[in-house]
């Protein structure tokens, strides 16, 4: 029999779908920016680093993106199995794409002179 509620460690799922749902969130922000400020460098002629730097932003969301069901499943499995959880990769990723946003907004400002 299952313990009280306040001593269970996790839920049956809820906890696993809205981490999954945060990372969704976060994927989609650094793929549609990263395109999105791809775009207005392209169209303002900005310097090539800083389209390349928001690309690769784009890039980094994307595949984080791909990764979210796989990493739902190995995060379930691990919670289920009590290993512990390992989003090294993904969280590597979105670091880089957080970073490439910041330097492609380093250049941009860089560029026109502020």
């Amino acid at each position: 029999m299952a313990g009280a509620p306040e001593e269970e460690v996790w839920d049956s799922g809820l906890q696993s779908e809205r981490t999954r749902l945060a990372w969704v969130r976060s994927a989609v922000a650094l793929a549609t920016g990263g395109l999105g400020a791809a775009g207005v460098a392209l169209r303002h002629a900005l310097p090539a680093p800083a389209v390349v730097v928001f690309t690769l932003a784009a890039l980094c969301g994307g595949v984080l993106l791909t990764r979210t069901r796989a990493r739902f499943r190995r995060t379930q499995a691990a919670l289920h199995g009590g290993r512990p959880l390992d989003n090294g990769v993904d969280a590597l990723l979105a670091w880089l794409g957080t970073l490439c946003v910041v330097a492609g907004a380093v250049a941009f400002v860089w560029s026109r002179g502020f």
